[in-house]
């Protein structure tokens, strides 16, 4: 089958910012369209190709199967297309390595990687995209990423790529300096106290609810969800609320003793951070010194 000749770029844009963020009010925003506008677009490009390329749940648009057929080649065919223009003019044409960062690695550990890449490679670009596990990683399948950096997916997820150890990191309680009920039994405080939890699509927060099972608070319900450095750490500042989240996240805080690391007592609240990347990738000039700068970087 021949694509119709009037699917434009616009077209293919349009949907491929639409598969990376679920919503249409949100891309309208950043394009500068109305929604109505952008749902226009997205339906000229459905009627040309002949098939349903999402479904709606909630407020949500999900891939379907076609869609994620067509966001593969399409998002290939956008980055050839990005490619040859910046091979006809060679004297502005620059480097660069896509990084998606998830939160445990974003406070402390790249920022360190990036200055000495950076000192290392001045010309080569560091494209750095932040977000949610499930978002980088399609972004990642999809070769709008080059590597991800935080924890391990699962192994439901590993199809196609391959993942690099760099060092284990427990998930820890928190809470700001002074608690008043710092000292209490976990179980208790956990019951009397704002809780914040990591979201529920977030790798972390299958370990986190095991944990309150084993206090025999499988059903606690928490008072906000994030891995926000900002919000978190705001909302703790403000209030005694406490916070399951990866000691990444939160390492500098820790360290100034602006929020301070209740005891667990269990080992289990731990995981691998490493890199994430395509077994399929072709040779990224700098991402091996990127990888390398990364080993000697690991200390969380």
């Amino acid at each position: 089958m021949i694509m119709h000749p009037a699917v434009k770029l616009r077209h293919i844009r349009a949907f491929l910012d639409i598969a990376a963020d679920g919503t249409l009010s949100s891309v309208a925003r950043r394009q500068g369209l109305t929604q109505p506008a952008l749902s226009r677009t997205l339906a000229e490009l459905e009627d040309l190709l002949g098939v349903a390329l999402f479904r709606r749940e909630q407020r949500r648009l999900i891939l379907t199967e076609a869609g994620f057929t067509f966001r593969h080649h399409a998002s290939l065919a956008v980055q050839a297309l990005e490619a040859g223009a910046a091979a006809l003019q060679p004297g502005t044409a620059r480097g660069a390595i896509r990084v998606g960062i998830l939160p445990t690695a974003a406070t402390r550990l790249f920022p360190r990687v990036a200055l000495r890449f950076r000192s290392a490679e001045p010309d080569t670009l560091l494209k750095i995209e932040t977000g949610p596990h499930p978002y980088l990683l399609d972004q990642l399948r999809d070769g709008r990423i080059d590597l991800m950096i935080g924890r391990m997916p699962i192994a439901g997820d590993m199809a196609g790529l391959t993942f690099t150890h760099l060092y284990e990191e427990e998930i820890v309680l928190v809470a700001r300096a002074g608690h008043p009920l710092a000292g209490q039994p976990l179980a208790l405080l956990l019951q009397s106290v704002p809780l914040i939890l990591p979201p529920e699509d977030a790798l972390i927060r299958r370990s986190v609810n095991d944990y309150l099972a084993t206090l025999g608070l499988p059903g606690l319900r928490p008072a906000m969800e994030t891995v926000a450095l900002a919000i978190g750490r705001g909302i703790l500042a403000g209030s005694d609320a406490v916070w399951f989240i990866s000691r990444g996240v939160v390492a500098e805080e820790l360290d100034r003793g602006d929020l301070i690391a209740l005891p667990t007592g269990v080992r289990f609240l731990s995981g691998s951070v490493g890199i994430t990347q395509r077994q399929s990738a072709q040779p990224i000039p700098g991402a091996d010194l990127l990888v390398r700068l990364l080993h000697e970087t690991q200390t969380p």
